[in-house]
């Protein structure tokens, strides 16, 4: 997926994140912290296990060989792709699957765990459709959806 700025709207509450020189990552990417380093949700595997280190979103790109930091939203409302369905006020999410083994960087899934959960639905979608406002929680940061301890 190539860079798109997902911000809709609130406050983001940047952090600067360091990013090993082997990493990609394209703005909007859903982010993890690895121990010191920002990574894309496509490197993880574990739905809870991303929501118990979920960073934010990214708001800048890090190219392949780049260590530069990125700036890196921590909250804030964001436009996220879905599924085609409908969500309401509130509605947990939590990344969506890119494949059998790997979370996708871009998009979301409406979930019922709160443990897998990065954010809440940000305005009711009542006909079925394919984008979805999401209220994020970086739970490095603020401690999640739930205030989560990490």
């Amino acid at each position: 997926m190539s860079d798109k700025m997902r911000w809709r709207y609130g406050d983001t509450n940047p952090v600067i994140a360091d990013v090993d020189s082997e990493t990609v990552i394209e703005i909007g990417d859903l982010l993890w912290q690895d121990t010191d380093n920002a990574k894309p949700a496509s490197d993880s595997t574990d739905q809870e296990s991303f929501a118990d280190k979920f960073l934010g979103v990214a708001m800048q790109r890090s190219r392949e060989g780049c260590t530069d930091p990125i700036r890196v939203a921590t909250t804030g409302v964001f436009e996220f792709e879905s599924d085609n369905e409908s969500f309401e006020l509130g509605d947990y999410l939590m990344a969506a699957y890119a494949d059998q083994e790997h979370l996708a960087n871009q998009s979301v899934l409406k979930t019922d765990e709160c443990n897998c959960a990065i954010g809440r639905v940000a305005k009711r979608v009542a006909v079925p459709g394919f984008i979805v406002l999401v209220d994020i929680r970086s739970t490095v940061m603020t401690g999640g959806v739930l205030e989560k301890k990490r």
